[in-house]
């Protein structure tokens, strides 16, 4: 089958490894490194900033939900094909079709005031710090 090698000063005949293809297919077979998907967290004082790489997705692909104190990103991208992918001899597809799914723990969060916003591939969710509870203080009578 045909393939494409980039070019390395260091492949050679001398240097072929015959379970290189083995490898290669265990490592396809056993590993899924598109599975989740990049996210930056940043703090802002009273709150927290949530950087998500998403691209090509559309916003309606894209689904966040809490629950349990979990806030739970999910997006979802579909395979199309369509009649003119059918005709087209694909020798490598490594564009992902599937779901990408990352938790966060939001338990410090205050959920009802979370913003979303979603341009250009990035998902950023602004999530505001719950304020410091006071303790309650209370009076007691010595008996």
């Amino acid at each position: 089958m045909f393939e494409i090698i980039p070019f390395d000063y260091h492949t050679s005949r001398s240097s072929y490894d015959p379970f290189r293809h083995f490898e290669e297919m265990e490592r396809q077979m056993f590993s899924n490194p598109v599975s989740n998907f990049r996210a930056d967290v940043l703090t802002n004082g009273d709150s927290f900033v949530i950087e998500a790489e998403l691209p090509g997705f559309k916003k309606e692909d894209i689904n966040l939900d809490i629950e349990d104190d979990i806030l739970t990103i999910k997006a979802t991208r579909q395979n199309e094909e369509s009649d003119e992918d059918s005709k087209r001899k694909f020798i490598r597809r490594e564009r992902f079709y599937g779901s990408y799914t990352r938790s966060f723990d939001v338990s410090n969060i205050d959920t009802s005031a979370i913003t979303a916003e979603y341009n250009d591939g990035i998902l950023t969710l602004v999530l505001p710090k719950k304020a410091p509870e006071k303790p309650k203080t209370r009076h007691l009578d010595i008996l």
